[in-house]
């Protein structure tokens, strides 16, 4: 009797599905419908197009861009550097997504949906779930662009992952508003004058609040650039609340469009009130300003660098860097060395001090100028390194070993200013490319400005010529004569017309006011 009654039990149907079963099927055909959505959304122009925009960005940016500074990173640069560039996906996502999502009322096919088994809210849930695959190949390119940053030999500092999840964060946001905006507002043009919208009153807002700090981390991405790169610890970023406060809201704008569709679940609604409480601990965390010690670690980093730093001596020289970037000094004393040798007198020999300074006072967005040192011997050094920065640092080393101190430098307008470009310019591999990089306006005839890290070195247009025919001649030929009449050269009553002399270099006219000791820069 059991055997046969557990035979009917089980061949007979029950008519009605088990609610495990169920819940399963549906959760699969939500899914099905997720990578169908994904594979139509692949298939937009606007979508491929801007893809591949942003991948050839980044990697132009990875492989020839950067002016040869790419090639010694500082990865707390690195991460932030990752979170502009998603904005190209991000926006065509956006408005491939909203139209997808009204894809059903173009084609007048709305009515169709009441016969279907899948619920509307369910239908809202796979168009959201279609950005993941978009979001993840944003992760994977911020991924690759930091790691190959982090596995370069010159890289230095630390970055931070919850900046790194910005970009794949920005990218889900932008989809999860698409859908909610095609069901709040169901008209098919809406999500074009939607981004100019917000892009308009973004700016709107930031004007008429003058750019305050807790206004401007409402928005998904707060870059803060124009200073030079920071130590980790003097940042200040409140990354990981705006990435909580990104997650919640991405959360939050799925809910709310879950609930417009009709979905008022308890679990639902539970996901919401806790997708809510997230946002609003992210916003509380990430408002405040600066605190008053960050303030006082970034002065005292700024005005006593030598209590933050470690120093190590190579050569006869002393190399002082803050701990992140201890690993850089054999790069300075290396170009140190190749300048030192050229010099004659008691330059050739003397014991240099190189020092990091940055200028932290103002924040991350001020590119304050590093007031130049008063110490004999002393040297500045940024914490940029690479490209340009290479004849600049060595203009900044010339001057110092020709002048004897970096304020001393800054007033030179004689004819000192010819021996301290040929002994930084000479060093390095191309002089005559060096020449034209270090000058402000990028050539290398006329009067000009060199740069240097605490400020710009006057050349005037004979001495400009005069630096441009030493650079041509063989520097062993010149570093001898260098080196022979170094008392001379590096006097400031000295004219140009005698240095030229003394270096075997043709000039036509006498020494100008300017080449004669007399403190004026005008020709």
């Amino acid at each position: 009797m059991s055997a046969d009654t557990d035979t009917i039990t089980q061949a007979a149907p029950t008519g009605v599905e088990p609610p495990a079963r169920n819940r399963e099927s549906r959760s699969a055909a939500v899914l099905a419908l997720a990578r169908f959505e994904a594979r139509e959304l692949l298939l937009q122009i606007p979508v491929l197009l801007f893809l591949a925009l942003y991948v050839g960005y980044t990697g132009w940016r990875l492989f020839l861009g950067g002016e040869g500074m790419d090639d010694f990173p500082i990865l707390q640069e690195v991460d932030r550097n990752t979170q502009q560039a998603p904005l190209l996906p991000a926006i065509a996502v956006f408005v491939c997504v909203n139209r997808a999502v009204l894809r059903s009322r173009r084609q007048s096919t709305d009515q169709n949906f009441d016969i279907l088994p899948m619920e509307h809210w369910r239908r809202t849930v796979a168009h959201a779930l279609s950005v993941l695959p978009f979001a993840a190949i944003t992760a994977i390119v911020v991924g690759f662009q930091y790691t190959w940053a982090a596995l370069k030999p010159g890289a230095v500092g630390h970055g931070s992952p919850a900046e790194l999840v910005v970009g794949p964060l920005l990218v889900l946001l932008a989809g999860v508003l698409g859908v909610l905006l095609a069901r709040v507002i169901p008209v098919g043009f809406v999500a074009p004058p939607f981004v100019i919208g917000a892009f308009v009153l973004s700016t709107l807002v930031s004007a008429l609040t003058q750019g305050k700090h807790w206004v401007r981390w409402l928005g998904p991405v707060v870059t803060e650039e124009g200073a030079s790169p920071f130590p980790s610890e003097l940042l200040g970023r409140p990354a990981a609340w705006h990435a909580l406060y990104l997650v919640g809201l991405v959360v939050l704008l799925l809910c709310v469009a879950v609930l417009v569709s009709g979905g008022r679940t308890r679990l639902v609604k539970a996901v919401t009130a806790l997708a809510l409480a997230a946002t609003a601990v992210g916003v509380t965390g990430q408002s405040p300003d600066v605190p008053a010690s960050l303030v006082e670690a970034r002065t005292e980093a700024s005005v006593s660098p030598e209590k933050e730093q470690t120093c190590v001596r190579h050569g006869r020289s002393t190399y002082c860097a803050f701990p992140e970037w201890s690993g850089r000094t054999a790069d300075w004393a290396e170009a140190v060395d190749r300048i030192q040798s050229r010099a004659g007198g008691s330059a050739g020999g003397e014991r240099l001090t190189v020092r990091q300074r940055i200028d932290a006072r103002d924040g991350l967005e001020s590119d304050a100028a590093i007031s130049p040192s008063t110490t004999s011997g002393h040297v500045t050094v940024g914490t940029r390194w690479g490209g340009n920065r290479l004849p600049e640092f060595a203009v900044g080393v010339a001057s110092v070993l020709v002048t004897g101190t970096e304020e001393e430098a800054g007033r030179v307008c004689d004819a000192r200013v010819v021996t301290t470009m040929w002994l930084a310019l000479s060093a390095q591999p191309d002089p005559m490319r060096s020449l034209r990089d270090v000058r402000l306006d990028d050539s290398i005839k006329g009067s000009a400005v060199a740069l240097a890290p605490t400020g710009p070195v006057s050349m005037s247009a004979q001495q400009t010529t005069v630096v441009r025919e030493l650079l041509q001649k063989p520097h062993y030929s010149v570093a001898a004569k260098v080196k022979a009449h170094w008392t001379e050269l590096t006097s400031p009553k000295t004219p140009t017309a005698r240095v030229a002399e003394l270096l075997g270099v043709p000039v036509s006219g006498k020494g100008t006011a300017a080449d004669s000791g007399s403190g004026s820069c005008e020709e």
